[in-house]
């Protein structure tokens, strides 16, 4: 084969490589999941969660998702293997997201347990 050939031939193989991580990315970011949702609080009751309120101020599904799915009830699955233990997600991400944005001096979600549970 000669150089021109090579050369189209990888150059076309790059492009279709790049084409193929279109859809993936493209797929991402359209899913915004549902707009609220409903978690198990435990004994102090269910949490009214917004989901898409979260997604837009925080922008990066992995801050939260780095810990759980993102599949319904992949909270309580974490919790039920072990993989999560109770109340972890919400003082080790939650709490400590709400009280940084508040000591910034920006709007800020609840910091107390009533304040989500009903």
């Amino acid at each position: 084969m000669n150089k021109k050939v090579i050369t189209t031939c990888l150059a076309a193989c790059s492009i279709v490589a790049g084409l193929s991580l279109i859809p993936v990315s493209g797929i991402m970011a359209q899913d915004p999941g549902r707009p609220e949702l409903t978690l198990n609080g435990g004994s102090k009751g269910p949490v009214y969660f917004k989901h898409q309120l979260h997604q837009a101020v925080v922008e990066d599904c992995a801050v939260c998702h780095k810990d759980f799915e993102k599949k319904t009830g992949a909270l309580d699955d974490a919790k039920k293997t072990g993989a999560l233990k109770a109340k972890q997600v919400m003082n080790k991400t939650c709490l400590v997201c709400h009280r940084a944005k508040r000591k910034a001096g920006e709007k800020s979600g609840p910091t107390s347990c009533n304040a989500c549970h009903s």
